[in-house]
């Protein structure tokens, strides 16, 4: 017996192999077919779609064989891929000095009459064979040697296209990849464009909504109130002597007083109107469905509730207000009103609300 030589191009071939991912993969009906019909051609009782690996042999269709694999030593595929342009025949193994000794020949009803034909890839690779085998010897007819080199070509072509059903598979794995990769991307950008659009929207010191925001609501505020006939009112509130806090005690008990101010602002208007930092020391209330008087009585309980601040010093607020006033009415205007009035209060001796 004579182990076989490996091919000039052995990295290539198993490369070309590997890349098929069909090595020890279930049996398939159209390379059972045509094994059945290469044994049924050559009258033969044993034939197979061998691949020969790096170590080994393994069948990926076989009839009259029980071993799902051999080693490539004791192989007769491994010497016929030696030779890809032509059928590999070999009429009586025992007189064949490369499987005489062979433990598949020696064997009680060995092999006897192997014919193989390559299965050469478009690249040049021989993977392996299509053969067929018997345990007497024997020949082929011309026919039956045209008849396997056609089977053999069908064989192959089943191997490349299962390579770009692969290539295909992995192509679609890859742009499914992309596109999640993709909407991931899109996700964070648009969480990042809800983040830029609420930082413009919000104070960032107090967490309340900004002018901006405020003016927006208000809007729409004003909106409902000509569409339903509520009554609406708007407060501006400014921290007295604000600056003085600011010069004795510094500028971070400036930013306590002002996030004190903005929490209790916010529960005390939660789910009932808003507050908004308008700027600075200022801040605005948005007060819907009150009129001038409801919208005092509550303002004033805002002023009250912030001179109770457990701020560590004395803080109060003068605040104004402006009624909706619904013709031609806008919230400039308004803005404007509630200012005018919040200062007619300071003028009047702070720490008190004017309805202006």
């Amino acid at each position: 017996m004579i182990k076989p030589s490996k091919p000039d191009n052995e990295q290539g071939r198993l490369q070309a192999l590997q890349s098929l991912d069909i090595l020890d993969s279930a049996p398939e009906q159209g390379f059972d077919d045509l094994v059945a019909i290469a044994a049924a051609i050559c009258a033969v009782p044993m034939a197979t779609v061998s691949l020969v690996d790096s170590d080994r042999q393994w069948f990926k269709a076989r009839v009259g064989i029980d071993d799902a694999q051999t080693s490539r030593d004791c192989a007769f595929c491994a010497h016929a891929i030696l030779q890809p342009d032509a059928m590999t025949i070999v009429d009586d193994a025992t007189a064949d000095a490369r499987f005489s000794g062979n433990p598949y020949v020696t064997a009680p009803d060995g092999i006897r009459f192997y014919a193989g034909a390559p299965l050469v890839t478009s690249e040049g690779f021989a993977l392996g064979t299509l053969c067929v085998m018997d345990d007497k010897p024997r020949q082929l007819e011309p026919y039956q040697v045209e008849a396997m080199q056609a089977l053999s070509r069908q064989v192959t072509r089943l191997l490349e296209l299962r390579r770009v059903s692969r290539a295909l598979g992995l192509q679609l794995r890859e742009r499914e990849w992309y596109e999640q990769q993709l909407q991931h991307y899109q996700d964070e950008l648009e969480q990042q464009n809800a983040d830029l659009a609420e930082q413009t929207r919000t104070d960032p010191l107090t967490g309340l909504p900004n002018r901006r925001a405020f003016a927006a609501a208000l809007s729409m505020a004003m909106e409902r109130s000509l569409r339903d006939g509520q009554h609406l009112s708007v407060a501006m509130l400014d921290i007295d002597h604000f600056k003085t806090i600011n010069d004795i005690h510094g500028h971070a008990m400036g930013d306590e007083v002002l996030v004190a101010i903005g929490g209790m602002l916010r529960s005390q208007f939660a789910g009932n109107g808003l507050a908004a930092r308008h700027g600075g020391e200022e801040f605005v209330l948005l007060l819907a469905d009150c009129n001038a008087d409801e919208a005092r009585l509550q303002c004033e309980f805002v002023r009250q509730s912030i001179a109770m601040l457990p701020v560590g010093l004395p803080v109060t607020v003068s605040i104004g207000v402006a009624q909706f006033r619904r013709r031609d009415d806008t919230v400039e205007a308004m803005f404007k009103r509630a200012d005018e009035a919040m200062y007619a209060a300071k003028r009047a001796g702070r720490d008190q609300v004017v309805v202006g």
